[in-house]
């Protein structure tokens, strides 16, 4: 990671150009794409890689894991339906890219990452940037229950199964998006918890997500 922040006209310019692309494939939150427009995505590249960063691409970044691509970032992000103030668990931090369009938003985010490195880089380059999160060190498939429940949940991770212990993590009248399916391919799914015992599930496209590790995972 450089540490070496720079947001210049091409920059600048890219994510402009990087709207209208999510706006073309059919995101339409306005909010979301207004938050995808002020994170700078550059800053999560090193700069060797920065005429990268705003194609609407995936891209590695270290330990396995891989920095989603735009587009599905901000998918995620419009079914989340983000209200200010909302206390949202976001299970894989990553490198703080989703984390950041989250706080762009005006939630309030609780992070889980499970890799160490990315831990350690992330909560601290992300207060660096000037977001603030309450950044977690360990299993993300058992979500934070000491902080539950919260208004809203997001997996960056595919699973095979709907985690029973997120779902109890969830407010009633809260909304849980994640990606369920096999190793090679999944269906984003959004789960409503309607009652205390009552979900409301809904089976969207098709992504490609790397596997949500974890003892309530695989």
């Amino acid at each position: 990671m450089a540490y070496k922040y720079v947001d210049n006209y091409r920059e600048k310019g890219a994510r402009k150009k990087l709207v209208q692309e999510l706006k073309a494939k059919g995101i339409s939150d306005a909010k979301v794409l207004e938050a995808i427009g002020k994170v700078k995505r550059h800053y999560f590249f090193d700069e060797t890689f920065w005429a990268q960063a705003y194609l609407d691409k995936a891209f590695p970044i270290g330990e396995g894991q891989t920095i989603s691509n735009p587009y599905t970032v901000a998918y995620q992000s419009e079914l989340l339906h983000i209200q200010r103030g909302d206390k949202v668990l976001e299970i894989g931090t990553g490198c703080g890219y989703q984390t950041c369009v989250l706080l762009e938003l005006g939630a309030q985010v609780f992070t889980i990452e499970r890799q160490e490195k990315l831990y350690q880089r992330t909560s601290q380059v992300l207060p660096h940037l000037g977001y603030k999160a309450n950044f977690f060190l360990g299993d993300g498939s058992k979500g934070i229950a000491e902080y539950a429940p919260y208004d809203k949940i997001i997996v960056t991770a595919g699973a095979p199964m709907v985690p029973q212990i997120l779902l109890k993590q969830l407010k009633v009248g809260g909304i849980l998006v994640i990606p369920v399916g096999d190793e090679k391919a999944q269906k984003m799914v959004t789960v409503i918890r309607v009652g205390e015992n009552d979900f409301d599930k809904i089976v969207l496209d098709t992504f490609r997500f790397v596997p949500l590790l974890g003892d309530q995972a695989w």
